[in-house]
């Protein structure tokens, strides 16, 4: 796995073996950045289920300014810290290991606003919608935000969540993913 393009084009980043995460391959990362950016001119990204942090990282490889890496696994926040030193620009990253519901609630006083967020949950126990709602009601995300899913294919998610809809969903193997933005 490796960043796939931006500032840290090309740089290996680690995963970690076993099944508690399911990383995004390289070719699903490129089709999302694709067809979201593919690149930015500032802004914060939160990544909500980091896994290896691979989709944090990539949003400020392609010019996010900042990304705030959530999880909750103890030995994959130890990669995502590995990942993220490999960028050698530490201060674009917060890291935050506790899990995703109890983050938003910690995010609400920050003060932070969200441009991007990308949210891939272990498929089984995935809570999007919720995730989503949280987010809005909390007005974590500007007015200019996209929010990316990563999902089972099996799973549909609405076409409309609060003032977000859905812009595209593509099928990628077992994967979907589906992008959402502010309505017209």
């Amino acid at each position: 796995m490796r960043v796939v393009a931006g500032e840290f084009g090309g740089r290996k980043l680690k995963t970690l073996t076993g099944n508690n995460t399911r990383p995004t391959t390289d070719k699903v990362k490129g089709a999302i950045f694709n067809m979201i950016g593919p690149y930015f001119d500032g802004g914060a990204a939160l990544d909500l289920f980091s896994g290896s942090g691979s989709l944090g990282i990539e949003a400020v490889s392609r010019g996010m300014d900042q990304a705030v890496l959530v999880e909750k696994n103890f030995r994959a926040m130890e990669i995502i810290r590995e990942n993220v030193a490999m960028t050698k620009e530490e201060a674009a990253f917060q890291l935050m290991k506790i899990p995703a519901n109890q983050a938003i609630q910690q995010l609400v006083t920050s003060g932070m606003r969200f441009d991007l967020v990308l949210l891939d949950p272990p498929y089984a126990k995935q809570e999007i919608v919720k995730q989503i709602e949280l987010l809005l009601e909390n007005d974590l995300l500007t007015k200019r935000a996209i929010v990316v899913c990563e999902t089972d294919k099996e799973v549909k998610l609405p076409e409309a969540i609060g003032q977000l809809k859905e812009r595209k969903r593509s099928d990628y193997g077992i994967t979907a993913v589906t992008i959402y933005d502010w309505e017209d």
